[in-house]
């Protein structure tokens, strides 16, 4: 894969669970009504259109241009936005180009940071295909060997044209989709700029922890007082955990409450 190796990252298989989006939204529900059954937060996530109740505006691709950013230093100043300083100033960055994800910036300290697209979203959520999905995330060196590759495969699949349809046949039977994530995976998603659904903006600032299939028990997540949350996932794939901060990448405070 061209991409992988323009980032140097191992090519091999890599399971990526990529239920985050509807469930960081459905969590921000919650806060915002005082909701505390967070389990109703967490479910399966069915792979159905408009599976977060929202309906999707963009039932296809919408024209490549829209998905681009203004210019490739406003895009890698956006990704770098996601960790504070002392991390992404020295972090690899990838920017959308015409086939992929290309590096920018080569990194000193094994982090890359990249602006997710919408397409990174489950196949059912309603954002899929939204051009004004901005996610800013910096990964460490863990993630980026084996939580990015997909990302990577993705974003090849959906600028080459394939619909949904063909991108989730191509996910079923893809290598890049059926291994556990390294041991300490994790991503850092801590820009105020961001922006991750026309419902609830940039959300909160948080870290997202990406580990080999386990209970939410065995973290202790998702239970009353514990400030862990967590999405389990099916047998064969990695569990998600979240953990908000109250501060974003640029060290002021988050007073954001939905």
């Amino acid at each position: 894969m061209r991409a992988l190796q323009r980032v140097g990252v191992d090519s091999g298989p890599i399971r990526h669970n990529s239920g985050t989006w509807a469930r960081r939204r459905r969590f921000a529900a919650a806060i915002a009504s005082g909701t505390c059954g967070l389990a109703l937060l967490f479910g399966t996530i069915a792979p159905a259109d408009g599976q977060d109740g929202e309906k999707s505006s963009f039932p296809s691709m919408a024209p490549v241009e829209q998905y681009r950013m203004a210019s490739r230093s406003e895009e890698i100043a956006l990704a770098r936005s996601a960790a504070p300083a002392s991390i992404s100033s020295d972090a690899g960055v990838l920017v959308l180009g015409d086939r992929g994800y290309e590096v920018a910036v080569k990194g000193k300290n094994g982090f890359v940071c990249l602006v997710e697209r919408s397409w990174l979203a489950p196949f059912g959520d309603s954002v899929f295909w939204n051009p004004r999905i901005r996610g800013p995330d910096c990964l460490n060196p863990a993630a980026v060997s084996t939580v990015l590759p997909v990302d990577l495969e993705r974003t090849q699949w959906a600028l080459a044209g394939l619909s949904k349809d063909e991108m989730l046949a191509r996910t079923k039977s893809s290598a890049a989709a059926h291994q556990a994530p390294a041991p300490g995976s994790m991503g850092y998603m801590m820009s105020k700029r961001g922006y991750l659904s026309d419902v609830d903006g940039h959300w909160h600032p948080h870290l997202m922890f990406f580990q080999p299939h386990a209970p939410m028990s065995a973290w202790g997540a998702n239970l009353p007082g514990s400030p862990l949350m967590g999405q389990e996932g099916g047998p064969n794939e990695a569990t998600v955990l979240f953990v908000p901060v109250d501060k974003w990448s640029d060290g002021t405070a988050s007073t954001d409450t939905r």
